[in-house]
């Protein structure tokens, strides 16, 4: 029951189900706040861009201290499928369009580069992960043209990368008759055993982590650590979606969930690889979803397939009138056409990505501030992403000028995405209406078991939750970070704001920023 308790408040996955990273490894945690705390840096987040960060620092000399709201892992990282690759979510002749030749090489360059510096620290730090190196294959999404595979191979010869046009697409139903890019020494690792083993190195040397410890009023001081005065020289907020910052960064990034099903498949039937689609071109989703698909080790006798995709905005799943259940049945359905090997699903799980309007992740100084710092953006590629921009922290920080720290900026300004910009913040003020809009239950008396919703009461807008044991929860449905109306999500038993991404437990806790407080309980009959 204690672990069961945990889920329900996000602090060891954000959302109800439980993905297979969660499931296979142990749980790391460290003692709470218990005083107050000065150190030269203070991290914020204990995923892979936190502790990642904290390690480099720690090389360097840097005292560090780093503060997670769960458990390590318990956020977005936790809930990833794990692709290291340098083939990015949006394509690269788009790059090239909107930031050169020269901004494109630079990006592919550091997605190459993290996936080499993961693997230096899987083997300095004698990591137990199942780091592998492999290949990795485009292929084109019905809505997509032959044209552009083309085009696509062009543009990463042009940005250096190892890439090869096949006429065939390896070990996919029918994929003698579909042509693909190869992106060639991509890699695939078990997140949460490279996170255990970058917690025990930070530890190693001399860096304190305190988990089940949650972050408020950041400011260039420092923040209040479960109510602690904890003050530093440079603060890192390493949360996914930044919660520092009101307005400024959530108007250049949105947020969308991600779905996941892995089932076992026969040992050998499949080979370690990673296979995507280009995406929907028709979606009415300024991101075009696609599926990504990866094998991993389960047991002497089966590997894991695990197949991502079916995204939508955080918050809007009835945009579409398809439930959050449904995607992962249409998912289901789009992976056995192409792997009909895959037996009964045993994990399903959905993640939190946060798209930028111009493709790539924002790392580096928060804007305005001098000695606060961002990691956020991740596009689908947190893995790769979220390594950049330790990297470029850390060098900031030890006074070094990075190389990729302006392409990466979270002040950069890209004028070639003003209509994707359009179309996001049109979104995102669409939802405001949701104030006047009818509710999705009567009473609470509508309220199962188990399940949730929003309910009208004049003028007030109340989130209410049925626990299992019958009792009711109930709490106002205004999110605290801009206002926006929270929506049920019945899947992941949360509520979900579909402005700017926060995600808040059952129970009323927050659990994905922006949002930094819980949502404000309320008496009802």
């Amino acid at each position: 029951m204690e672990n069961q308790d945990k889920l329900n408040d996000g602090s060891i996955s954000s959302g109800e189900n439980v993905s297979f990273w969660i499931d296979s490894a142990p749980i790391t945690e460290f003692e709470k706040p218990n005083g107050d705390v000065h150190t030269e840096v203070l991290i914020i987040g204990g995923g892979i861009a936190g502790l990642t960060t904290a390690y480099n620092l720690l090389k360097k000399g840097k005292k560090v201290v780093l503060a997670e709201d769960g458990f390590i892992g318990s956020g977005e990282t936790g809930r990833t499928t794990a692709h290291l690759t340098s083939a990015l979510d949006d394509r690269y002749y788009f790059l090239e369009d909107t930031f050169g030749e020269e901004g494109t090489k630079l990006a592919a360059e550091s997605h190459t580069a993290a996936i080499a510096a993961i693997e230096k620290n899987v083997n300095d730090l004698n990591i137990d992960c199942s780091f592998k190196r492999v290949n990795g294959y485009l292929f084109l999404h019905p809505s997509d043209n032959e044209k552009n595979l083309q085009k696509e191979f062009e543009a990463t010869q042009n940005a250096g990368l190892n890439t090869g046009l096949l006429k065939s697409t390896p070990s996919i139903y029918n994929g003698d008759q579909t042509s693909c890019l190869a992106f060639y020494n991509q890699a695939q690792f078990h997140i949460l055993r490279y996170l255990d083993g970058l917690a025990a190195a930070v530890v190693s040397l001399g860096g304190r982590i305190y988990t089940q410890s949650r972050a408020e009023e950041i400011t260039k001081d420092g923040a209040l650590v479960n109510n602690y005065k904890y003050t530093a020289d440079h603060i890192v907020v390493a949360t996914n979606s930044p919660i520092n910052d009101l307005v400024t960064m959530h108007t250049k990034q949105a947020a969308y969930r991600t779905y996941v099903i892995a089932g076992k498949i026969p040992k050998g039937k499949l080979p370690y690889a990673l296979w995507w689609d280009t995406g929907d071109a028709d979606s009415k989703w300024v991101s075009q979803p696609y599926h990504y698909v990866r094998v991993e080790n389960f047991d002497e006798n089966y590997d894991l397939l695990i197949s991502g995709g079916e995204d939508h905005k955080t918050g809007q799943a009835d945009q579409e009138n398809i439930a959050e259940a449904e995607r992962y049945e249409k998912l289901e359905e789009w992976t056995r056409t192409f792997f009909p090997m895959l037996e009964d699903i045993a994990y399903r799980w959905s993640g939190q990505v946060m798209e930028p309007v111009d493709s790539l992740g924002f790392m580096g100084k928060n804007p305005g501030d001098d000695n606060i710092y961002i990691i956020t953006g991740d596009s689908g590629n947190g893995m790769t992403h979220a390594t950049i921009g330790a990297a470029i922290i850390t060098d900031a920080i030890m006074g070094i000028k990075n190389k990729w720290e302006d392409l990466y900026s979270p002040s950069r300004i890209t004028l070639k995405t003003t209509l994707d910009f359009a179309k996001e913040a049109v979104n995102m003020a669409s939802q405001y209406l949701d104030w006047i809009s009818s509710s999705d239950l009567k009473n609470t008396a509508d309220v199962r078991a188990g399940e949730g919703g929003i309910i009208t009461k004049g003028l007030k807008k109340i989130a209410v939750y049925r626990d299992y044991d019958d009792s009711l929860k109930a709490f106002s449905a205004v999110c605290p970070h801009l206002g926006c109306i929270v929506h049920w999500n019945n899947d992941e038993k949360s509520f979900d704001c579909p402005c700017h991404g926060s995600r808040f437990a059952s129970d009323g806790t927050v659990t994905n920023g922006p949002a930094q407080t819980n949502l404000k309980p309320v008496d009802v009959k």
